[in-house]
């Protein structure tokens, strides 16, 4: 007989270090009474050296069941789990065995305590913007894609030799009409993900926003923008950007576009959840993974030399 505490486990079914970390916790997390579940697709990778019945599959769209997802990987094992966490409104808890992993709440070092703290339900939930987007063929017209993302949406160029002409309105007024390789509309937590590497702002988490980045847009007025977490971002592919483009949501979900296709973005229906277990702030986070130089701040020696403790994103 099962425990009726459900703890969902994913895991980078192709890292040994991942797979092992996550059978560690699987078998902690029984002998102590609460039961793990897992998706198909990582039931048989996980159950190898596992006692038979201490891992159980989850039934599709039971998701809603669990009372957290730990994942073991990296952003991309994250961003995977969020696919069908985020709508049944389960937290995530990462534990990065990737390489940045900005997603993730604990390094792999950190593990050691993960099994007490899930056991005794030591964390608190934070709540991130999500953004919807919806692609119809053309203004108005059918639709024909509608998805969801933690990071970002992006419209891309489609043939690499030729840009795309866009139009931007926002909460029903035209802002622009670019030249350019692709547009982005960005959450917080996606502004250190894509949205960075195309010259957008570091946002801070806890800062409610939508980000509209043009990218390497040929016009004066190119910069990225901070919008209302309510605003409405509308973009035309204009008829005659043959041969269309792509919308990627968080780089995982793709639709093709046409020519005069037309998409929304506004925020999400659903909050990413992310679970924490310390309260450091996210200056630290900042500075640690992107080996930010304090030298010279008054307590630099301090934060050198103090043991890493977990950080949220």
């Amino acid at each position: 007989m099962t425990s009726t505490r459900k703890v969902g486990v994913a895991v980078h079914g192709l890292r040994p270090e991942a797979v092992t970390a996550a059978q560690e916790f699987i078998a902690g997390l029984a002998a102590r009474g609460v039961s793990c579940w897992s998706r198909a697709s990582s039931l048989q990778v996980l159950r190898r050296n596992l006692a038979e019945h201490t891992l159980h599959e989850l039934p599709s769209g039971r998701a809603g069941e669990l009372e957290l997802v730990v994942v073991f990987g990296g952003d991309g094992t994250i961003l995977r789990a969020a696919e069908w966490a985020v709508p049944h409104e389960v937290p995530i808890l990462g534990v990065n065995l990737g390489h940045v992993g900005f997603l993730a709440e604990l390094e792999s070092y950190e593990r050691t305590t993960l099994v007490d703290r899930v056991a005794k339900r030591d964390y608190v939930v934070e709540e991130r913007l999500t953004v919807a987007v919806e692609v119809r063929a053309r203004r108005g017209g059918e639709l024909l894609w509608r998805s969801f993302a933690v990071n970002e949406v992006s419209l891309e160029k489609r043939a690499r030799e030729r840009m795309i002409d866009v139009v931007v309105d926002v909460d029903g007024r035209p802002l622009s009409r670019w030249g350019t390789d692709g547009l982005l509309i960005s959450t917080p937590t996606g502004s250190t993900a894509y949205a960075f590497s195309a010259n957008g702002p570091v946002v801070w988490p806890d800062v409610a926003a939508m980000l509209l980045i043009p990218m390497t847009a040929h016009a004066l007025f190119n910069r990225p923008m901070v919008l209302s977490p309510d605003s409405v971002v509308d973009v035309e592919l204009l008829a005659h950007a043959e041969p269309g483009g792509v919308v990627w949501c968080d780089g995982r979900r793709s639709v093709d576009v046409p020519p005069g296709a037309h998409l929304t973005a506004t925020r999400g229906e659903h909050m990413l959840l992310l679970a924490r277990m310390s309260n450091a702030p996210f200056t630290d986070r900042l500075v640690r993974k992107f080996a930010l130089p304090i030298d010279g701040w008054r307590d630099a020696g301090r934060l050198r030399n103090a043991p890493e403790e977990p950080h949220a994103h």
